[in-house]
Parts: C-alpha cells; structure tokens; sequence
C-alpha cells in the first residue's frame, strides 16, 4: 500500500511532465460538475496581506466526494517575483486521506496553479462562447497569460490574438505563444481590443475596471481570470450587470471575485449568477443566442487545485517517478 511508503511527493517539474492541458481540462470540468451536483465543496478561503513583499498569502481548501480529494493549497502572490525571474504564485497543495486524515501527499503547486486556472477559462469557453468565434483577445501578458492562451486555442479555431497590457514591453513573450500556435498576433488598445475579440480572456491583478460594457460587442465571451481578492476588478460594474453571469463558486465571485462590486452595489444579486457546473450536467442551458454577452468569473476554487493535484499524484505513481518520504 502506498500509505506504508510514507507520504508522496510530486515535484513541479514532474507535475509538469505527467500533467497536460487536456488532463487539467477533465479534472476542472469535473471538479465543477460535482461541485454543482453538491457533491464537492469548497472551504471559506483565507488570504491576507502579510505585510511583507507587498504579498498575499493564504489558503484553499474543500473536499470532493465523487473524486475523494480532500486537502489544502497554500501560497499566494509575490509581485516582486518578476523581477527574480520566478512566477509571482507560489503555491504547494497537501493532500490527505479522506477515510483517516492521514497526509496523503505534497505536491508543488506552481505549475498545476497556472493550468488549472487556464483549465477555468477553457471550460468556460468550450461550454459558453460562440462555436464561430475567430478573434481571441488577451488583456495581461504576464506568466499566467501563456497559459491561459494555450488552452484558449484547444477551444475555438480562432484566426487572431489582438492583445493589451499595462506593461507593453511584456507582450513580445505572448506574442511567442500566438506564433508558436500559428495565430497572427497584434497589439492593440483596450477598445479596440473590444471591438475586435469575440472571446476576452482578463488575467491581470488589476483592481480598477480595464474593460468598459460600451466597447464589448454583441455576443462577446469574456473569462475574468485575474488575482482575485478584497477588491479585485477588471470589468465595470455596468458590463458585469448586462451579461449573463456564471462562474465556479458564487461565494468566492462575490467576495474576492469579480461580482463583487456589482452586489455591493446592488447591481446584481446572487441569484443573477449560475455555477459553471449547472451548464456541464445540463440543468442551464448557458448560451442562449448569438448576440448575448457571458461572462464567467473564474474566482478560483480551491478544489480545482486538489483536483488536477490528484490527477498528477495518480499519474506520478502510474509512471513511477514519484518520491516517497516518512513523516
């Protein structure tokens, strides 16, 4: 049994060999799908600013009935990271045995941050976004963005990638992906970003609306995906109160997601919002013509994490390139 072994460890660089897009996409999709069936839930998340680093550090946590996962992500975001040549998200998932609470494994987390979250977005477009979308749209090209464009691709036959960032020297490193996928990329600004994508993927820290209702065109999708915490925006309330609205957790969207602003503002009310979920088993039926704006707040479950982690813990073992050590 592998519980006499001691506890597993899986590193990054072995999540990054047993864990692709298409296997993060399964274990998110599914993890939503229970999640709206009430057979997974999540814990009430912890994230603080230490007062160091300009960082925010915390806690994720839930229990899958369906996949029996049950543990923590802990980690958060180091802005200065940039500048040290290593991901801003730091992040390791504990994972424990459900039937004992023993520790079950501890596997890097960085990495399997950085596809799951990707895995959100492209779960949202695959079940909501227009079959005919052509042009992508990427507002932040940080390290995340990467990632969130790769999985995008596996979505749609998009033709173009029309990008913004408040940094624009860091765009050439999306551009690379655009180039590496065979998609034309072009910089432009934020309106006119709008006026072109049919799909808008946000991934920036931004707490400040980025995009206005009026520049979004009839039958846009749009994935917020950024930092979410106390104050996180990047759309403005009036975009977020005329489009349809789903998201993975309607707690999370409307603490530290992306709604959070709208029901403080009365704007919209939680009822106004539809789980991710509903639309994967079939209880809504998410798009409902072709010239309604969705809009999917991926606030960021911490069963996503222990998800896809016991994906590549499954996996590592599979392949024997998982480490065992006694506690």
């Amino acid at each position: 049994m592998e519980a006499e072994k001691g506890v597993v460890v899986v590193s990054e660089a072995t999540c990054e060999e047993v864990i692709d897009r298409a296997s993060s996409f399964t274990a998110v999709e599914s993890v939503f799908a229970a999640m709206a069936r009430g057979d997974a839930y999540n814990f009430p998340v912890v994230r603080e600013a230490i007062g160091h680093a300009d960082a925010l550090y915390g806690f994720k946590s839930g229990f899958d009935r369906a996949g029996m996962s049950l543990g923590v992500k802990s980690g958060g975001y180091w802005p200065g990271n940039v500048n040290l040549g290593i991901p801003n998200h730091q992040s390791t998932v504990f994972l424990f045995d459900p039937d004992t609470g023993r520790l079950k494994a501890m596997v890097g987390g960085n990495y399997l941050t950085a596809v799951r979250t990707a895995a959100s977005s492209a779960v949202s477009i695959n079940h909501l976004a227009r079959k005919d979308a052509k042009v992508l749209g990427m507002v932040g090209a940080g390290h995340q963005s990467k990632f969130q464009l790769r999985a995008a691709a596996d979505q749609r036959d998009f033709e173009k990638v029309v990008a913004w960032n408040p940094h624009p020297e860091m765009l050439p490193g999306l551009k690379a992906v655009a180039d590496e996928l065979g998609l034309p990329f072009e910089s432009v600004e934020r309106e006119e970003l709008c006026a072109q994508a049919d799909v808008i993927i946000t991934i920036t820290s931004a707490f400040e609306a980025l995009l206005m209702k009026e520049w979004i065109k009839p039958g846009t999708h749009i994935a917020c995906m950024g930092t979410d915490t106390k104050g996180k925006q990047e759309v403005d309330t009036a975009l977020v109160e005329s489009a349809t609205l789903f998201t993975d957790e309607i707690v999370q969207s409307i603490t530290i997601g992306e709604n959070q602003h709208a029901i403080e503002s009365g704007a919209i009310s939680e009822s106004d919002i539809t789980p991710i979920g509903d639309v994967i088993n079939g209880k809504h039926p998410g798009r409902s013509h072709a010239d309604e704006i969705t809009l999917f707040d991926g606030a960021g479950v911490g069963l996503q994490d222990l998800a896809v982690a016991s994906v590549a813990v499954d996996l590592a073992l599979e392949k024997d390139q998982a480490q065992h050590v006694s506690l």
